[in-house]
């Protein structure tokens, strides 16, 4: 598996996430990292997007001051941090790498497994 999510749990309400995506290979390399999510009985949307420059994000979701991207070269690790967690935000969170940053999970090239976020009301 050359992408690998991990991080998520059950949370409560107002609580906050971790998760981690670990790339593995030539991906990192050749491709720039975002974070997706599917919500049950929903499409798979864009939530953020990181560059190879960390200066180089982007944030797709209404409420992104909710959500911090960032990542640790060293480990070939991209991070998202969810906080103020509402029931909404249940969903699989998948990561996955673009030729270039979009919201439109049809770009995506390579995808990890997701991992799960349950957040309880």
């Amino acid at each position: 598996v050359q992408l690998q999510a991990s991080g998520g749990g059950l949370v409560k309400t107002g609580g906050s996430v971790k998760l981690s995506c670990a790339v593995r290979g030539m991906i990192w390399d050749d491709y720039v990292i975002g974070w997706f999510r599917q919500a049950p009985g929903k499409q798979r949307e864009g939530i953020s997007c990181m560059g190879v420059d960390s200066w180089n994000t982007e944030y797709y979701i209404s409420d992104k001051e909710r959500f911090i991207i960032a990542r640790d070269d060293a480990k070939m690790t991209v991070y998202l941090h969810v906080n103020s967690l509402k029931p909404e935000d249940t969903a699989v969170y998948y990561c996955a790498g673009l030729i270039r940053c979009s919201s439109n999970s049809a770009e995506a090239r390579k995808w990890g497994r997701g991992t799960q976020v349950t957040v309880s009301s």
